[in-house]
């Protein structure tokens, strides 16, 4: 046990303490900045307050108005598919990590997609990464028959008890020079290792660090939350077929997903593994990335994910990649010269962003819905100031035009009642982000289980995913 109470796996990753999110406190950066901050804000609200409000008004504006045409950028540069590459005569020897923690239900599911990989035999390695207390799933694992190259591993006791240090300990033990992480509800696409090792190995700048597969969201059989289904996987679309692109094509990093992201083994041992106290490690280690001089790209071929279901499961996961955004916002404002322009420009477009529109969404609906209704019933016209209204407007445009792009190159229905239910689904993110600041402050490191059905269709594997995708 060290001196900070972190629990250590017998690996050789090992973050300075001031890039990982274990460290709670702020840095004299962070501290000088918040103090300048402050005491512009008070001399500002004591002598000029009427100055300031119009201040923070305009700032306001101009941020959020930025915000869309960003999106509109990104929706451009995503136009540009990622550069093909021919298979190599010679495969490299590649890793796939998955941790799993009370899945037993999706076992046999998963077996089953993760043995119709497409990629020889005698180069794969894979391993299951148990928790020791997990007998549920252990005993699931047992019942169904392994590929050869799968195998189970079971990590040790210890604190946090979070994902990425499960894959810290899997990848200790990785012999690939390849490494990939599936989630336990996964259908990977049989051929998107053998994409992924193209693309690295026609890589000429080899500055080339990690690939993220896009991530698509299909919901099979009957739901109880339709609309939790639908919006989340338009929103997976957005970011993954149209947001995720555009980053790479204009050669700014972004936060990797959670799964199906495959990295240089080398690289990633080189720049410390996961940070276990991160509870979104993916996001983290794009950034992390980024900051050493490695960039990312994304590849064509998807990984097929089940929406999680209605607001009980909804809510905890979304409350864990909002605690996730702001630990990893901490880490990366410490040092935000570490980062450069490119890097600092997309970690505010990108976390900074998702966590402030998140805190606005129910008030800014709320609003134009109070001054709508009271405006009606006095019958006058709404008193809502022209240029808020028409940021507002143009946010939501800009965010209908990224998801309808993005459900286009999924395969999913994007119509009427999608749109008139996106403002409420974006306001039910302002209460996952209230929940955020509070477990950010009473329990950082506490992991958010998502809780995982399987599929009415476990035993037809993927199927054909180079054709659209149906339904969401």
């Amino acid at each position: 046990m060290s001196a900070d109470g972190e629990e250590r796996l017998p690996h050789v990753f090992a973050l300075e303490r001031r890039d990982s999110a274990r460290m709670r406190g702020l840095s004299w950066f962070q501290w000088g900045s918040l103090v300048v901050a402050t005491l512009i804000l008070g001399l500002g609200l004591t002598f000029w307050p009427g100055r300031v409000g119009m201040t923070v008004l305009v700032v306001t504006h101009l941020a959020f108005g930025f915000s869309g045409a960003w999106r509109v950028l990104l929706v451009v540069a995503s136009l540009r598919p990622p550069p093909a590459a021919a298979e190599p005569k010679r495969l490299p020897r590649y890793s796939i990590l998955v941790a799993l923690y009370d899945e037993a239900e999706v076992v046999p599911q998963l077996v089953s997609a993760l043995s119709r990989i497409d990629y020889p035999a005698q180069l794969l390695e894979g391993f299951l990464l148990l928790e020791a207390h997990d007998r549920a799933t252990k005993d699931a694992i047992e019942a169904v028959t392994l590929p050869p190259w799968l195998n189970v591993l079971i990590v040790p006791p210890g604190s946090p008890t979070t994902k990425p240090r499960a894959l810290n300990y899997g990848f200790a033990r990785c012999h690939g020079d390849l490494v990939t992480v599936y989630d336990a509800e996964d259908r990977p696409h049989p051929l998107q290792l053998r994409e992924a090792a193209a693309r690295f190995r026609s890589d000429g700048t080899g500055r080339l660090a990690c690939l993220q597969a896009p991530l698509r969201i299909v919901r099979v059989g009957a739901t109880r939350s339709p609309m939790f289904d639908r919006q989340f996987a338009l929103e997976y679309a957005a970011l993954f077929e149209v947001m995720l692109p555009g980053l790479a094509r204009l050669g700014l990093p972004f936060p990797l997903g959670g799964t199906s992201n495959h990295f240089r083994a080398d690289v990633l041992r080189a720049i410390g593994g996961w940070d276990a106290h991160n509870v979104t490690e993916d996001a983290d280690l794009g950034f992390r990335l980024h900051r050493q001089g490695w960039r990312m790209d994304v590849i064509t071929r998807p990984t097929i994910e089940s929406p999680p279901g209605g607001l009980q499961d909804w809510l905890p996961q979304r409350v864990r990649w909002m605690k996730g955004f702001m630990q990893t916002w901490g880490v990366h404002t410490r040092r935000p010269w570490c980062l450069d322009v490119r890097g600092g420009v997309s970690l505010i477009m990108t976390l900074g962003m998702a966590l402030a529109a998140a805190a606005a969404h129910a008030p800014s609906v709320a609003w134009v819905t109070a001054s709508v209704m009271v405006a009606a019933v006095m019958g006058l016209a709404p008193a809502t100031p022209p240029a808020s209204l028409a940021v507002l407007t143009s946010g939501m445009f800009g965010a209908w035009l990224t998801i309808g792009i993005g459900a286009h190159r999924a395969g999913l229905r994007y119509g009427p009642r999608a749109v008139m239910e996106s403002p409420a689904y974006w306001s039910i993110l302002t209460l996952a982000f209230g929940h955020a600041v509070w477990r950010l402050i009473s329990e950082p490191f506490l992991w958010d289980k998502t809780r995982h059905q399987p599929d009415c269709v476990a035993e037809a594997g993927p199927g054909d995913l180079d054709g659209p995708i149906s339904t969401a």
